[in-house]
């Protein structure tokens, strides 16, 4: 856990995405306790020229964006771990994206235990064999 998808207006850069996955999978294990080896994440690559804040294209105006959403199990995180995980995530891409536009989104989706999983399994099935 968790799933996170993250969509870049730049052009397709397999060094750029390796870094993006290296620095956001550190960031959610740092600050929202998520363990690595069960992070699944996919990048995506947009071009500038179809990606629009208002009407603008991003090549219009000259700067690049991004877009992450990641799934977390719900109540597994508080709402200042979670603030602290966005300004972290959106300091790191400013450092790594070109002239980067403030209207970048990242949201972190809350989803229910009974609902959401990885190998055939709920999470909320994990926690009940924990016992916990």
């Amino acid at each position: 856990m968790p799933h996170i998808v993250i969509q870049l207006s730049v052009p397709a850069d397999t060094a750029l995405a390796r870094q993006v996955c290296h620095t956001v999978c550190e960031i959610t294990h740092r600050v929202l306790g998520k363990v690595e080896a069960v992070m699944a994440t996919s990048i995506q690559f947009c071009p500038a020229e179809t990606w629009f804040i208002g009407r603008q294209s991003l090549a219009e105006l000259g700067q690049s964006a991004y877009h992450l959403d990641i799934s977390v199990t719900d109540e597994t995180n508080t709402k200042a771990e979670k603030a602290r995980f966005l300004a972290e995530v959106h300091r790191a891409m400013d450092a790594l994206l070109p002239q980067l536009h403030p209207v970048c989104y990242s949201h972190v989706i809350d989803a229910r235990a009974a609902a959401y999983g990885y190998g055939g399994r709920s999470q909320e099935w994990r926690h009940q064999q924990a016992g916990v």
